[in-house]
């Protein structure tokens, strides 16, 4: 089994509605997101997928979230964007993007900052 993982990054503000404490007040962050796939196989050059493309498939779903505040964007307009349902969403707008290709989305991981982070799988 082959796993393959790229990085993005995007700089967005949010607020958690409802959160009762510092973050429900608007606030901005530099986000990374990493996307894992995997593969079983290889295509007849040896790669499982080009890194090239991997990367402008997430950048066409991470791309409209910089510089924005993502309470604005659906779905975030009626679900708090939270790391976990960034991650969440990032997940379902990739894996919709990804049919036709030879590898399975294994998760996205949204880092808020340095040290905390969500991550989506369907395991």
């Amino acid at each position: 089994m082959y796993t393959l993982m790229v990085e993005m990054k995007f700089a967005s503000a949010h607020q958690l509605r409802g959160y009762m404490g510092r973050c429900e007040n608007l606030h901005g962050h530099s986000w990374k997101v990493q996307v894992s796939v995997t593969s079983q196989k290889l295509n007849e050059i040896g790669l499982a997928m080009d890194f090239t493309e991997l990367k402008s498939i997430t950048n066409e779903i991470v791309g409209p979230l910089d510089h924005t505040c993502l309470n604005s964007l659906a779905p975030f307009t009626d679900v708090n964007p939270s790391s976990e349902n960034i991650a969440r969403w990032i997940f379902n707008s990739l894996k919709e993007k990804l049919t036709g290709y030879e590898v399975n989305l294994k998760s996205v991981t949204v880092w808020e900052s340095d040290t905390a982070s969500a991550t989506y799988t369907e395991e």
